[in-house]
């Protein structure tokens, strides 16, 4: 009986095996971005609240259209306010900034870092929450300290 060792695969069979490789390679990372994007969206870096007057919304994209807005943050009567720029992937808090626009409003946001894609939204901070604050509840800006009462200056008493 004689052995028939082979000595190499036909060029057949190495394409096919060259093909199942770059198609297994093409998944695996295919799964990887995935998975980075899922935990990017699900964990977020931090949450918070930040309050001003919602100045813009809007939904806007060429291929990926997201819904993106600016809060005008006041320091300070009589500086320009700090512009704070956010992100919204909830229809029912979109409808509830739309509401709002030109209004004092409070903003709950959770930060996620690493977002792969602006197609989830132009910025790293998504709004989850509003809540419209009432203008009498915020307190006015100091005013200017009042003169001293007394006569006027030039004048003798």
């Amino acid at each position: 009986m004689k052995l028939k060792i082979p000595v190499g695969l036909s060029p057949a069979r190495q394409r096919g095996s060259a093909g199942r490789m770059l198609l297994t390679l093409v998944l695996l990372i295919a799964a990887l971005g995935a998975a980075w994007t899922w935990i990017s969206l699900s964990w977020s870096y931090s949450e918070g609240e930040r309050a001003g007057v919602l100045q813009k919304f809007s939904n806007k994209g060429w291929i990926c259209k997201t819904d993106e807005g600016e809060l005008a943050l006041y320091i300070v009567a009589g500086v320009a306010p700090q512009i704070w720029d956010f992100s919204v992937r909830d229809p029912a808090v979109v409808a509830d900034l739309y509401r709002n626009v030109g209004r004092r409003v409070q903003l709950h946001y959770s930060e996620h870092r690493g977002v792969p894609s602006s197609c989830f939204g132009e910025t790293g901070y998504f709004v989850d929450r509003v809540i419209p604050v009432d203008a009498a509840a915020v307190p006015a800006a100091p005013a200017a300290p009042a003169a001293p009462a007394g006569p006027a200056p030039g004048t003798t008493p």
